[in-house]
């Protein structure tokens, strides 16, 4: 699982959503194309990491970091999951309010992998689906309220669209 955290106007949104392998570590990388002996059976997992590991083609476990052991022929890393916080921005976009008056809004979204599984398995891009669900959101929230309300109530609009 992912958590979504949104800056906009001074306020912080949080919400969740799901993120897939798309941040991988250099040195992971490097591990695991380097083609590593088919007899390797202690890994080093780094600080801020999971490896999700497959055992004959499914999901077997999640390795954290420090010292992991696996077994040769059976097992195989197939995802490096980084559990540092990344920024996406939100593209600008139009939203029109309650009484018709159209503004302009973009926004920032700071994301995190919860669930080192959920972020593997749950969408083909999970950075794409996480914006798109943001755009989605602010137009729909925008869309309730009236101008003079949206700027009174920038911190309740940010909290709205966290829940969402």
């Amino acid at each position: 699982m992912l958590r979504a955290v949104s800056r906009a106007g001074g306020a912080l949104l949080r919400g969740s959503q799901i993120h897939g392998p798309k941040a991988w570590n250099t040195e992971a990388r490097r591990c695991l194309s380097s083609g590593l002996p088919m007899n390797t059976v202690v890994l080093f997992v780094p600080q801020q990491e999971a490896w999700v590991v497959e055992r004959m083609g499914r999901f077997h476990r999640i390795l954290e970091p420090g010292l992991n052991i696996l077994i040769p022929f059976l097992d195989r890393i197939r995802y490096v999951q980084s559990l540092k916080e990344i920024v996406i921005n939100v593209p600008e976009q139009s939203a029109v309010t309650l009484d018709n008056v159209t503004l302009q809004i973009d926004g920032v979204l700071y994301l995190r992998v919860m669930d080192p599984y959920k972020a593997s398995y749950g969408v083909e891009d999970p950075e794409y689906a996480v914006t798109q669900l943001a755009q989605t959101t602010m137009r729909s929230e925008l869309g309730k309220l009236t101008l003079d309300k949206v700027f009174r109530e920038r911190e309740s609009l940010n909290s709205s669209i966290v829940e969402l």
